[in-house]
């Protein structure tokens, strides 16, 4: 099948078939859905340490210190 059908098909352009065939390329599934599970993951591990600040800085109004 043509890169060009692949694309129409799955509403994608180009560019993103390539950058996406760039990245998953060499991949078995398993393998891509192990990446996607740990970049989901590494995600939520950045955020953690953000939404304690957000806490300290609420505690911090409502307590009316500087």
């Amino acid at each position: 099948m043509a890169t060009a059908e692949v694309c129409r098909r799955h509403s994608l352009s180009p560019a993103t078939f390539y950058k996406l065939k760039a990245k998953y390329g060499g991949m078995d599934v398993s393998d891509a859905q192990r990446l996607k599970a740990l970049e989901d993951e590494n995600g939520k591990l950045k955020r953690l340490p953000a939404n304690a600040m957000l806490d300290n800085i609420v505690l911090k109004d409502l307590l009316g210190k500087p």
